[in-house]
């Protein structure tokens, strides 16, 4: 870890890749951050959605032996939960300030100076990747690359600031209520996932809604408010230095936000995957579908399955990213090589002619 005498690490076993939970004292309060990997290894940080934490974000992801054998052989990640996010998490002080979006993306940026961490992917879901594309923005020499699941650049719809609204006054006068974990439920998942078959929720829906049970309903007020009082990043994408790789569902109530997005970036630097039948919440919803995609990405930058190649260092990556072969591979547009059990994918690559 880097020098920071302010900085205490706890060590957890909660699952097994010999991860452990830190918590980083940063200018801005207290974060946890979950470590799994050789911290010799590059690094991937990934961030969460409202009221989600690394947990109940990824863990589908990361749990898929495909995307394990890439991403955990290839990387050390650094799980950043929100604020107040973590498992276990006691409610925050009325006295700690309300942080930004901008505070959050900073204190990103404090975590990884504290573990020495030099450059970055990153991967964030939903409110998540609207705080790492800011990250991105505010430090571009520390961004190798963005994966981007149902993202946020915008500042919110007439639909979003309602909805908004109203979880946070459910959330300030009654808590974690019945109503609110629909709420939540509806912005995270498609409606075949949460009614299922016969009308029975399936194991995710039951599986994330036991999670939000232990949710502390003031720390998800806190991140809630500074991702409703966000502002529009349509300016600055194109002024990005990385390549982005897009993920949306369907059903997502973000898919015309991440078409946006994706239509507002240099054309010869992000691709768009959109996942058929399927919510915002990729990563648990449908994660096998992300993998081939996420695999021609890392590709660009020399990071192969184990089997393949060894794992390179930021050395060669830094030497990757001058290379005009680093463009989007056309590949992604192959549906042999999405595989034929990614059926329900549609991948948007725009080319130049």
């Amino acid at each position: 870890m880097g020098d920071s005498c302010d900085s205490v690490s706890i060590d957890i076993e909660m699952i097994p890749f010999g991860g452990r939970e830190c918590f980083v004292e940063t200018s801005k309060g207290r974060i946890s951050v979950y470590v799994c990997g050789d911290q010799e290894k590059p690094a991937l940080i990934t961030y969460p959605d409202v009221a989600l934490n690394y947990m109940s974000c990824f863990q589908g992801l990361f749990f898929c032996p495909d995307a394990a054998s890439l991403l955990l052989q290839n990387f050390c990640i650094y799980h950043i939960d929100a604020p107040g996010h973590e498992l276990g998490a006691p409610v925050m002080s009325a006295e700690v300030p309300l942080l930004t979006v901008d505070d959050l993306a900073d204190q990103v940026a404090e975590v990884l100076d504290f573990f020495g961490v030099k450059k970055v992917i990153c991967l964030g879901v939903t409110a998540g990747a609207y705080i790492l594309t800011l990250f991105a923005m505010k430090h571009k020499e520390r961004v190798l690359g963005l994966i981007l699941v149902s993202p946020l650049c915008k500042s919110p719809s007439w639909t979003e600031w309602f909805c908004n609204k109203v979880t946070l006054n459910l959330m300030y006068y009654y808590g974690m209520c019945g109503v609110l974990k629909e709420f939540l439920l509806h912005r995270y998942f498609s409606k075949e996932v949460r009614c299922g078959n016969q009308g029975v929720e399936s194991d995710i829906v039951q599986a994330c809604r036991r999670l939000l049970d232990e949710r502390q309903s003031t720390n998800i007020m806190r991140f809630l408010q500074a991702i409703h009082e966000r502002h529009d990043l349509t300016e600055r994408l194109k002024n990005l230095q990385c390549k982005a790789l897009i993920f949306v569902g369907e059903n997502s109530p973000f898919h015309s936000e991440a078409i946006h997005m994706s239509a507002k970036m240099d054309k010869r630097t992000n691709a768009l995957v959109e996942v058929q039948a399927c919510g915002s919440l990729v990563t648990e919803e449908q994660p096998q579908a992300m993998v081939n995609s996420i695999e021609f990405f890392l590709m660009g930058y020399g990071f192969y399955r184990q089997t393949q190649a060894p794992t390179p260092t930021f050395s060669t990556m830094t030497n990757l990213l001058s290379s005009p072969s680093l463009c989007i591979s056309h590949e992604l547009l192959s549906p042999e090589s999405l595989g034929l059990k990614l059926k329900p994918i549609k991948t948007r690559v725009s080319v130049e002619v």
